[in-house]
Formats: C-alpha cells, sequence, structure tokens
C-alpha cells in the first residue's frame, strides 16, 4: 500500500520555501498530493485555476520534478475531508520560523480533533529559503523588484502579468 501525504495550501504563489517542502517529501512519501486552497473569505491574488495552473507549471515545466508522485488539487473542504478523500493519514506543513509555529501548533491540534487517524508532519525548508514567503513575494514584484531567487521562471512571468 502506497504512503500518501496530503500538502495543503494557499500558493499564492508557490514560492522555492514551498518546493523545499514538496521535494522532501517526496523522499519519506510515495505520493504528495498538493492542495490548493479555495477558500472563499481569503483575498487571493490569483484564481484557484490560475494557481493550480502555475504550481503545475513550476513543478513539471521549470522543475521536471515526477508527475506520477505529485497531484495537484483544488478544495475547499477541510483539509481531513480531502486526506479522506485521497486516502491519506498524513498532512505536511512547512514550518519557516518559531512565528509559524503558534498557528502550525493550534492547526495540527484542531485536525487531530476532527480526525485521531490523521498526522501532522513538520519539515523545514532549506535556510536560504525559510524567510520567503508568498505574501513578500508578491509585495517584492509590485514594486519592481527582483524574485528570481524565491521563486521559479514561470511563476515569475504569472506574477509580471498580473502586475502589468
Amino acid at each position: 500500500m502506497s504512503k500518501i501525504a496530503i500538502y495543503p495550501g494557499t500558493f499564492d504563489p508557490i514560492t522555492f520555501g514551498h518546493i523545499d517542502v514538496i521535494k522532501k517529501s517526496l523522499k519519506l512519501f510515495d505520493k504528495i498530493v498538493v492542495g490548493v486552497s479555495d477558500e472563499s473569505n481569503k483575498n487571493y491574488l490569483f484564481s484557484s485555476e490560475e494557481r493550480i495552473e502555475i504550481v503545475n507549471k513550476a513543478l513539471f515545466k521549470d522543475l521536471n520534478l515526477n508527475r506520477k508522485k505529485i497531484k495537484v488539487v483544488s478544495f475547499g473542504s477541510l483539509t481531513t475531508d480531502l486526506c479522506k478523500k485521497y486516502k491519506s493519514n498524513i498532512i505536511l506543513r512547512g514550518l519557516r520560523a518559531v512565528s509559524d509555529f503558534e498557528y502550525e501548533f493550534q492547526l495540527a491540534g484542531m485536525n487531530r480533533k476532527l480526525n485521531q487517524k490523521i498526522e501532522t508532519i513538520f519539515l523545514m525548508s532549506d535556510v536560504e529559503n525559510q524567510i520567503i514567503s508568498s505574501r513578500f513575494v508578491k509585495e517584492i514584484v509590485k514594486l519592481k523588484g527582483d524574485i528570481k531567487k524565491f521563486t521559479t521562471k514561470s511563476t515569475i512571468k504569472s506574477l509580471k502579468e498580473k502586475y502589468e
């Protein structure tokens, strides 16, 4: 039986920090389902469809990662329901800094209360990518800054098109 992990997030846009977590998780699991959140109460720069396209281009075109091991999906449900749908009992979460920990700790606890069979595994991106956040990447590109060190070529192109 294959081990499947769910990696939920907004990915608005995907960054090298997210990609580090995906690459590391591929060493631990047979398949990763990247769940692109479609919560209606958030203010996204990109639509759900655009974010899925951006993630797919970043992972499979820019980085040539294995399509058989990664599935990118949209979801508007609880993450625990996404786990049930893909027969997974693992939620992956990325940690950047201590400031992330309290929120992530509470989120993991709530998910555990919703489904006791689900475990949350925290992975850290490489040191050089721990400072990257989607919010900062959007702000830098909006102000015409260079974001090559923060995300992939196709993602940069999508961001620049959005702000032109």
